[in-house]
């Protein structure tokens, strides 16, 4: 019994070990005009210092649930941020009137189901996600 513990215990640091650095990937429609983006223009534009997504026009944002693992580790190595600190950036420019959040979603999927059918919105999913559906702009380590 005892050796089973273990390596439970063993399989779950692995894995959460590989959760903790799964590659977030930024993506847009493929149908979408957009072609590129740098670690700088994406925290520009979760952050709302910026609304044009280059090549496309105003960019519609795609944020994914608080509960998820991905949105922190998104904010984190994009942003330097947490998503406590982006949170509260954003409060203070709805506060303010300046912008609007970005629209959240539950999961991966629906946040590729939304720039199916909205080539002016971009958001971030794992990589392991990314399917035909979506345009990689920039993948994070």
């Amino acid at each position: 019994m005892k050796s089973i513990n273990h390596w439970l215990l063993a399989a779950g640091v692995v894995c959460s070990v590989h959760a903790a650095h799964a590659q977030v990937a930024i993506v847009v429609g493929a149908k979408s005009p957009a072609t590129a983006l740098n670690a700088e223009q994406t925290a520009g534009l979760f952050l709302g210092k910026n609304a044009q997504l280059p090549g496309a026009g105003s960019a519609v944002l795609v944020d994914q649930s608080e509960s998820t693992t991905i949105r922190e580790q998104f904010y984190t190595k994009v942003a330097g941020k947490s998503a406590a600190q982006v949170k509260a950036i954003w409060s203070r420019l709805v506060f303010s009137g300046k912008a609007l959040p970005p629209k959240e979603l539950a999961n991966s999927a629906e946040v590729k189901k939304l720039l199916a059918s909205n080539p002016d919105a971009v958001g971030y999913i794992e990589k392991s996600a990314v399917d035909p559906s979506v345009k990689v702009l920039l993948t994070v380590e």
